[in-house]
C-alpha cells in the first residue's frame, strides 16, 4: 500500500498492508472522547488519520513529545503501540483507516 502520509515517529506502513477497517467521518463535535485523550494503537497496526475539512492538532504523547498541526489532505501515520491524542481547533472533519501487513493467506 502506497500512501503519501506524515511519518514522523515509529516503524513505517509496510508496503504489503492493506485497510481492515475505517471509523468516521467525524466532525469536530463527532469525534470520540477516546480520541482525545492519550491513547496508542494495538501491536500490528497502524492507522491513517485523514483530514478532509478543516483542521485538528495531532499531539505525541511519548518521550519525545510534539505535536503538529493537520490540514485539508494531510494524511498522518500513526505506528503501532506511540501514545497520542487529538486536540480539537475548530471545524473538521478526519477519518481513520486501520493497516496490518497482510499475510500471503489473504492474497497480498
Amino acid at each position: 500500500m502506497t500512501v503519501p502520509t506524515i511519518a514522523e515517529r515509529g516503524p513505517h506502513l509496510p508496503s504489503s498492508a492493506c485497510i481492515y477497517r475505517t471509523i468516521g467521518p467525524f466532525s469536530a463535535d463527532s469525534i470520540p472522547a477516546g480520541l482525545l485523550r492519550r491513547h496508542d494503537i494495538k501491536p500490528g497496526v497502524w492507522g491513517l488519520l485523514s483530514v478532509t475539512a478543516g483542521s485538528v492538532r495531532f499531539c505525541w504523547d511519548d518521550a519525545e513529545g510534539g505535536m503538529r498541526q493537520l490540514v485539508v489532505g494531510d494524511v498522518m501515520l500513526v505506528p503501532p503501540q506511540v501514545p497520542h491524542h487529538l486536540e480539537r481547533t475548530g471545524a473538521v472533519t478526519i477519518s481513520i483507516a486501520f493497516c496490518t501487513p497482510s499475510s500471503p493467506s489473504q492474497g497480498a
